[in-house]
């Protein structure tokens, strides 16, 4: 669908013009500079800057895992594609290394530099082994020789002991020893170990620091086996140790068309990804020599380009376990999801009057038959609304059919147990569950073992595709007819990152809603070709055509004098057809808004081409991830919230839902949490048209309004009958 050929105005817009794209790679950095940037900003409380030091850390090993490692093996194998920002895979890899390099040395000497010291200043001592006191050392070393020293392997390299292999992630010293008889230096490696604790806590009658009691005094794990290397060496000189840590490729590559046995396929290719990935990353302690670094790279089969020298502590990841502390003081404020006032009677329950009321009317699915409802995650209860409806259905007697996809999960989700127990019960119970959703491949495995073996009827999914989708379907008696009831959210059922990302999810019976999941759980499991639906967009069948279309109305609204309007969030904005029709759109005199937390390859302000577009990103204590898109059709308002963003995974490679509220006063709702977030002026960063993003601040005389901080506040007064005035009317007059 090539919007050239559409309509005149789109003559100057081609699709193939770099000019009009950021790169998806860097625009990804740019995302993850601004989750550092929240580790720098005095205002974030200083466990919370902790946490965002490790969040950044955490989302660069995946995006080495996967992004650079799909990048270095395109050069390898000579691909010289550009992407729609006009660079080939070895460019980007350049601007990757060009960019990065300077935010990770930031990173490590904030930390070092001023992280440690407000650290120690609010009594929490990360200290360096050279400078703890005789008795500490004592009691470390004695812990060494109890717990530690069992457990460590050291692997020599010589000629009859091959360089071991290393495991992905891994933090390691390079150790160099020489033989007193021989003289001769030798090389070994030591795994520090990852099943004990990184940081080692200190004895409370040895805390004291200076004489003044803390709230935490430890040493990183690796310094504690550095120290004592000598036990691992007997009889041997220990001349220097250096620490390293590799980084893997980690995306599975397997062959699905060929597979006889998919879950057994990805099991196999799980066995192998701690060691089978090749190398793509190489992190090293700055003082490492040259000469150990020679040695080292070749047997990792990686270059100078792939060497990331830190100086300081490795693996900054690990400084999320200080969230454990008890210092609330030092944390944002506590923040427990309110339970919908409409669903209050249930969650407060016994569990024999929940059984009790499930045979007569006052149940979850009498709430819904009044009117659809909308429930807003983290800031009201994953427990008393999407965990409490699977756990009704599972136990109400009139359910016949529970039907739902699992995309990423937990353990610790009462939604497995409700549906093992309805399976057991004798309700037909059907979950897709997605065995290659990225790093939650083992988890889903073993939870989708267990559902088969309590009777649940477990998919595994489509042959090229991914089941993205969040949808559950549940199928009940009512007197002489059957009713459907849905949940379609934004985000995965999932209990624990349910309280930390922003998710949407829409209850409703709505006979439309009800078919269309019917037609598509169908799809999923057996072998329907459904080309379409009456009301959801899907994906890969009707989404793109129906979002192009959907954008063209308010350029035909604009053509013919009236006003057009856009307002789209989402995670990420990549797909070039998307963004050429944006283009369009623009230049028509559509007024769009974009509120885009990660990559965003459109461009905004550029005279005559984006000049109304334009786009924010939102970095909060809450990851954003709903995903709402509103065509104001002139005043004829659409919204419409589901699982996809505007990329091409999305679109074209993954199953996903798309629904559109019809409920006025939810419509309503969704419309004034997108004013919100436009208006937000303390975790809103506005991106330029150069690429880079600029974060607001309150102008003069102007009020602090951060969305995450209003939406808690509203809901709160909402659920506990506080009266306070609209929300346009409190935080935009």
């Amino acid at each position: 669908m090539d919007m050239t050929q559409a309509k005149p105005i789109n003559k100057v817009i081609k699709i193939s013009d770099s000019q009009y794209y950021f790169n998806r790679e860097l625009s990804w950095l740019e995302f993850n500079r601004r989750v550092l940037h929240e580790a720098l900003d005095r205002r974030t409380p200083l466990l919370e800057k902790l946490k965002f030091i490790s969040i950044f850390s955490s989302n660069l090993d995946e995006y080495f895992m996967v992004r650079v490692a799909i990048l270095k093996e395109q050069v390898q194998a000579q691909v010289s594609k550009r992407t729609p920002d006009g660079r080939t895979p070895q460019e980007q890899l350049d601007a990757i290394a060009q960019i990065l390099r300077p935010m990770v040395i930031q990173q490590h000497e904030y930390f070092e530099k001023v992280l440690r010291t407000e650290m120690a200043q609010e009594g929490i001592h990360l200290l360096n082994y050279t400078d703890i006191t005789l008795e500490q050392r004592a009691y470390l070393q004695d812990l060494f020789q109890r717990q530690i020293f069992p457990v460590l392997t050291p692997l020599a390299v010589d000629p009859s002991h091959p360089f071991p292999l290393i495991a992905n992630l891994s933090l390691n010293l390079a150790v160099v020893v020489t033989d007193p008889v021989s003289k001769k230096e030798k090389f070994a490696r030591v795994k520090v170990p990852d099943i004990l604790p990184r940081f080692i806590e200190l004895p409370h009658d040895l805390q004291a620091q200076n004489d003044i009691p803390n709230h935490w005094i430890g040493v990183p794990i690796e310094q504690v086996v550095a120290h004592n290397l000598e036990a691992l060496f007997p009889d041997m000189i220990v001349n220097e140790y250096h620490q390293f840590r590799l980084t893997r490729k980690a995306d599975l590559a397997v062959a699905e068309e060929e597979a006889d046995d998919l879950l057994l396929a990805i099991q196999q290719e799980l066995r192998g990804r701690q060691f089978r990935g090749c190398g793509v990353r190489l992190e090293i302690q700055k003082s490492m020599p040259q000469s150990m670094r020679q040695m080292l790279f070749p047997e990792l089969e990686l270059t100078e380009g792939d060497i990331y020298e830190i100086d300081g502590l490795l693996n900054l990841k690990d400084l999320m376990s200080f969230m454990a502390l008890p210092l609330p003081e030092l944390k944002d404020p506590p923040w427990t999801p309110v339970i919908p006032t409409k669903l209050r009677a249930f969650n407060q329950s016994t569990a024999i009057e929940k059984s009790q009321k499930s045979e007569g009317r006052e149940n979850i699915f009498s709430i819904i038959q009044q009117h659809d409802l909308l429930v807003h995650h983290p800031y009201e209860s994953f427990s008393a609304s999407v965990e409490e409806f699977i756990a009704q259905a599972a136990r109400d007697a009139h359910v016949l059919a529970i039907k739902m996809t699992l995309y990423r999960s937990s353990g610790d989700s009462q939604i497995f147990h409700s549906l093992m127990a309805a399976a057991e019960s004798g309700k037909q119970v059907v979950v897709l569950v997605e065995l290659k959703a990225r790093f939650d491949e083992e988890n889903n495995i073993t939870w989708a073992q267990r559902l088969e073996k309590s009777g649940v009827h477990v998919v595994y999914g489509l042959v090229g595709l991914k089941t993205h989708t969040k949808i559950a379907l549940v199928v009940r008696r009512e007197g002489d007819k059957i009713s459907r009831y849905v949940h379609i959210g934004t985000g995965n059922y999932n209990p624990k990152t349910a309280k930390l990302y922003t998710d949407l999810g829409l209850f409703s019976c709505r006979k439309d809603l009800g078919a269309d999941l019917t037609d598509l759980f169908n799809y999923l499991t057996g072998y329907a070709h459904q080309h379409s639906y009456r009301k959801l967009l899907v994906s890969p069948i009707s989404m793109r055509d129906r979002m192009i279309e959907l954008i063209r109305r308010e350029i035909e609204h604009c053509q013919n004098g009236k006003p057009g309007r856009i307002i789209a969030k989402m995670n990420a904005l990549v797909d070039p057809q998307i963004i050429t029709t944006l283009y369009a759109a623009s230049a028509a005199g559509v007024q769009i808004d974009l509120i885009v937390r990660g990559t965003c390859c459109l461009r905004p302000g550029l005279p005559e081409i984006s000049e109304n577009i334009r786009v924010i990103s939102i970095i909060g204590r809450f990851l954003e991830h709903s995903r709402i898109f509103h065509f104001y059709n002139d005043g004829q308002d659409e919204v419409y919230i589901g699982s996809a963003d505007w990329m091409p995974r999305n679109l074209d490679r993954r199953v996903e839902a798309v629904t559109p509220i019809e409920d006025a006063k939810i419509s309503q709702t969704l419309q004034d949490i997108l004013e919100i977030m436009l208006a937000d002026n303390r975790q809103a960063w506005e991106l330029q048209s150069d690429g880079s993003y600029i974060q607001r601040h309150p102008r003069k005389n102007e009020p602090e309004r951060s969305s995450q901080n209003i939406l808690m506040e509203i809901l709160h007064s909402f659920h506990t009958n506080v009266k306070v005035p609209s929300m346009k009317s409190r935080y935009f007059n």
